[in-house]
């Protein structure tokens, strides 16, 4: 039996990319998953090719659609296990980017987060179990100057998640962040396209030397696959020992013990 076995899950923007791999994980340790996307077909085909219980849709970038989403969880029953993924991210040159874009980012990868965890955490505190993982990124300890943005948020979330599991002392609610460093995904490919429009040079030799050039510190010397760090994430989601912690998957990237 499965130590996540009927425990209703919820991973946010999980249609695609390292958010449908989590969803996958978590439907074969037998969790009760519920798919999250902006598109409410888009999360509702996922949810039967992955097999999950439920899917639910909408912008989380908004306080409106955060509401839409939970009236929706509403339905479900109380949350045990919420996987904050949902996020946005692209290069662009910092002294070009405006105070719109800053926001809008600030909005979707990191009050995205707070408005669920604001409305979720109550009851698990009150059933006295809980997980809550924040996918963050190693740029939340590594800055990427290409993605300033980005970076900003992503070292917020995992202050929002070391906080939340102060108030977690003496239960068994745990939070904490995972950090992937460079996943193979179709967005990474879109961000390798804009990068290639941004450097005039072709994507495949971008990704090509990607990691000679801009990763040397890599210990593995490539991409990060989805499953990888889905592993991470259950792993974080089963051990009830592992609280306000930063999960580093990043092939050891970040130069520190």
């Amino acid at each position: 039996m499965s130590a996540l076995e009927q425990k209703m899950t919820l991973i946010t923007g999980s249609t695609k990319g390292i958010g449908a791999a989590i969803a996958s994980a978590f439907v074969d340790k037998q969790a009760q998953v519920v798919v999250h996307g902006r598109d409410r077909e888009e999360a509702q085909a996922v949810k039967e090719s992955i097999g999950a219980c439920s899917s639910v849709y909408g912008d989380l970038g908004t306080a409106e659609g955060c509401n839409a989403v939970l009236e929706q969880l509403s339905k479900l029953g109380a949350i045990d296990i919420l996987v904050n993924n949902a996020g946005i991210f692209g290069p662009e040159d910092f002294f070009r980017i405006s105070d719109e874009e800053w926001l809008r980012y600030f909005q979707v990868n990191i009050m995205s987060s707070v408005r669920l965890c604001r409305a979720l955490m109550p009851s698990m505190l009150d059933n006295n179990w809980g997980r809550i993982i924040n996918v963050a990124s190693e740029a939340a300890i590594k800055p990427l100057p290409q993605m300033i943005h980005y970076s900003m948020t992503k070292t917020a979330l995992v202050s929002v998640a070391r906080g939340l599991a102060e108030l977690t002392k003496g239960s068994r609610v745990t939070v904490n962040s995972v950090l992937p460093g460079p996943t193979w995904t179709s967005g990474v490919e879109a961000y390798f396209d804009g990068l290639a429009v941004e450097e005039g040079k072709p994507a495949q030799e971008l990704i090509e030397n990607y990691f000679a050039e801009h990763e040397p510190t890599s210990l593995i010397q490539r991409f990060i696959t989805v499953e990888e760090v889905a592993q991470a994430t259950v792993f974080l989601a089963m051990n009830g020992a592992v609280n306000g912690s930063a999960q580093r998957v990043e092939g050891g990237i970040v130069r520190s013990i």
